[in-house]
């Protein structure tokens, strides 16, 4: 999958972003999305959207609040805390399901002791989303995150529906407890990350929703 750029002298812009289209692909269990005319130019002189769709919509930040019970919600991030330089984690070759663990994201290439704030894991799932193999997405261990987290992370960003496995059957969250329950962030379904050097600064600017969640515009920003 190819990222959509554009840029001048200034330098160039990089959208990580899924487009939100009427029926896209959302997490099992969360709401459809529906697009459908609200109004015309013919009718009224204008056109205007109807949008129905969840709060988890496309590529999207979780607050604390999404698995925390008392957790902060996204009336209380901040949009510096989105905004940042960046690590981004490639691991190649994944199984279908697959977790992988902290060996795994070392055995991929040498990370530093002391991580920025943002870390984006690049898997290559995000060409499959969209897909019914999107549901079939490699999954975080908990130590991995444990270790991210250590080692300076606040936000993970994932190319996948969620950095936990989807689907299965004891439906429990490792990977949102330990950055939710932290007072972290989490990015979902980001797109693109092939493009980017391994440090680069991102930004991911959420909808000003007061509640678990919002859709993102997310951004890296090259020279």
């Amino acid at each position: 999958m190819r990222a959509d750029t554009s840029g001048d002298a200034r330098g160039t812009l990089v959208d990580l972003s899924h487009p939100v289209v009427d029926g896209m692909q959302v997490y099992p269990g969360d709401p459809a999305v529906r697009i459908e005319p609200a109004l015309t130019v013919t009718a009224d002189g204008v056109d205007v959207a109807r949008i129905r769709m969840g709060s988890h919509t496309g590529t999207h930040v979780d607050a604390p609040s999404h698995s925390i019970e008392g957790g902060r919600s996204m009336a209380d991030v901040a949009l510096d805390e989105l905004v940042g330089e960046a690590l981004v984690v490639r691991v190649p070759g994944l199984a279908d399901g697959e977790v992988y663990d902290w060996s795994r994201l070392e055995a991929a290439g040498a990370l530093p002791e002391r991580v920025p704030p943002i870390v984006l894991v690049d898997t290559g799932w995000a060409a499959h989303f969209g897909t019914d193999r999107a549901l079939r997405h490699p999954g975080m261990a908990a130590d991995a995150a444990l270790e991210l987290q250590r080692r300076g992370m606040r936000v993970l960003a994932v190319d996948t529906l969620s950095p936990d496995p989807t689907g299965t059957a004891d439906a429990s969250f490792p990977v949102h407890e330990v950055v939710l329950g932290a007072d972290g962030l989490i990015v979902e379904n980001v797109r693109g990350l092939e493009a980017l050097p391994t440090r680069v600064r991102v930004g991911f600017f959420p909808l000003r929703l007061a509640g678990d969640g919002a859709p993102v515009r997310a951004v890296a920003f090259l020279d």
